[in-house]
């Protein structure tokens, strides 16, 4: 092999160590920045429309961003076996989403948005309960510090935790539960089909608390609604590219950027100025979720290390 070629190869394996997490990165600021956008709407169509009615047209809208896609693959991507996980994720989510915009109408989004980084500590949790994922010290160290952190933003009086809060808390316990479920069903399923079924199932279960607080929409409202329904698609979509390119522990620091476009949205739109123990709990509870995704993702590439050691020893014990 010539210098030459050598150099060409190096330069081009070069370029995929970087370009990848370099690729995710980016993925993951548009990711946060369209779920900011989001998160700000909600919070300032709160005042004259009740969140269930948000949801629900954030989940119609939604499922209108899809229908280009569901067009030109068919019905054959609604070929599943695992019906009865795409409802309980669904159901579960729903029940996140009415949660989390309830919060929202009541709390600073900052606030909200930095307290909201607990989902991923709660399904650590969860995979250690239900899905009876080894935990090991460290991760629940981190697990604990990163809820300490919650405590922080929160400051309760005695054990009085407030309304607002324990709405974003639970909140973040079902969205984790939703993460879990989405990891279980990504072994089979494709990304594009389980937003899919999310959008089929939860448009039509949002209707039932929707119609309980239903005001007719203003004409300009509908324009609103597209446009959280287009955030709320393209955010779904770029971290699940994001996740795609690279691994989490690579792509993850940068959703911290979520907090400071929400801090920025809700200073510009509603005065909003988050103290600095808000910003002090963040910085500990993300921290925290960024050990907790390091630890993952150093045990998934030593699973895959010692898998493709393991492979040409069983190929080669055949006769």
């Amino acid at each position: 092999m010539s210098l030459g070629l050598k150099n060409q190869i190096m330069d081009v394996a070069t370029k995929a160590v970087w370009l990848g997490p370099l690729r995710g990165a980016l993925w993951m600021v548009l990711a946060a920045f369209s779920f900011a956008v989001m998160t700000t709407l909600i919070r300032k169509l709160s005042n004259d429309i009740h969140p269930f009615e948000l949801a629900f047209f954030r989940s119609l809208f939604g499922l209108l961003f899809m229908l280009p896609w569901f067009l030109r693959a068919g019905f054959g991507a609604l070929k599943t076996e695992r019906l009865g996980l795409h409802g309980f994720r669904a159901l579960v989510g729903l029940v996140a989403m009415l949660l989390w915009f309830l919060a929202l109408s009541l709390m600073p989004i900052a606030e909200a948005t930095a307290l909201n980084f607990t989902a991923p500590l709660f399904a650590t949790v969860g995979a250690a309960v239900f899905l009876g994922e080894k935990v090991r010290a460290r991760r629940w160290g981190a697990t604990v510090a990163g809820f300490v952190g919650a405590i922080i933003i929160v400051r309760p009086e005695g054990f009085d935790l407030g309304f607002a809060t324990t709405l974003v808390l639970v909140a973040s316990a079902c969205m984790s539960m939703a993460v879990l479920s989405v990891k279980s069903l990504s072994r089979t399923e494709s990304t594009n089909t389980i937003v899919l079924y999310m959008g089929l199932l939860m448009t039509p279960m949002s209707l039932i608390p929707a119609l309980l607080y239903w005001t007719p929409p203003q004409p300009t409202d509908y324009l609103w609604f597209v446009v959280i329904g287009l955030f709320a698609t393209i955010g779904q979509i770029s971290m699940a590219n994001a996740f795609a390119s690279a691994d989490i522990s690579a792509v993850l620091p940068f959703d911290f950027s979520r907090l400071l476009f929400a801090a920025v949205f809700g200073f510009l739109l509603f005065s909003e100025e988050p103290d600095t123990w808000t910003w002090v709990g963040a910085v500990i509870i993300f921290s925290a979720t960024l050990y907790t995704a390091h630890r993952e993702a150093r045990a998934a590439r030593l699973f895959r290390s010692v898998q493709a050691d393991l492979i040409p020893l069983v190929h080669a014990k055949r006769p």
